[in-house]
């Protein structure tokens, strides 16, 4: 399995009183990090949009353990766990510059056919890209 790798920083805006990245964002960090895994292969969101298939989300999973700071750089580790029907499973593992592992999570996306708003297998040459680095 294929791990794709995405660093950001924490903004002050994302940070809470207690001085902690907010929990909240962890969920658009790891949109930007299954964006830029996808993209990695080749396969963009909007090329996908704009070929007719949409793909929300069914699930989000998190676990925490320590928090993120500002200005603190998070790799957020990503991967493509499998392609089942419809669906694609992603999993995430965040660090921060201590190597010292913040949270753990799983989405769960759908392939949705944009005109009939209905769950789709994905493209067959989707698939082929897919299959090379996850379970399919």
């Amino acid at each position: 399995m294929k791990l794709f790798e995405t660093k950001l920083r924490v903004r002050y805006a994302e940070t809470d009183r207690m001085g902690y990245c907010y929990y909240g964002n962890f969920a658009a960090y790891f949109e930007v990090a299954r964006v830029e895994a996808l993209r990695e292969l080749g396969v963009t969101y909007k090329q996908l949009e704009d070929d007719g298939v949409i793909l929300p989300v069914l699930d989000y999973q998190i676990r925490y353990f320590i928090p993120a700071y500002y200005d603190e750089e998070l790799r957020i580790e990503t991967t493509i766990e499998s392609v089942k029907g419809a669906r694609i499973f992603f999993k995430y593992e965040t660090f921060n510059e201590k190597n010292e592992k913040l949270n753990a999570a799983s989405t769960t996306l759908v392939f949705v056919d944009f005109n009939t708003k209905r769950p789709m297998n994905p493209p067959a040459d989707l698939i082929q890209i897919l299959s090379k680095v996850a379970n399919t």
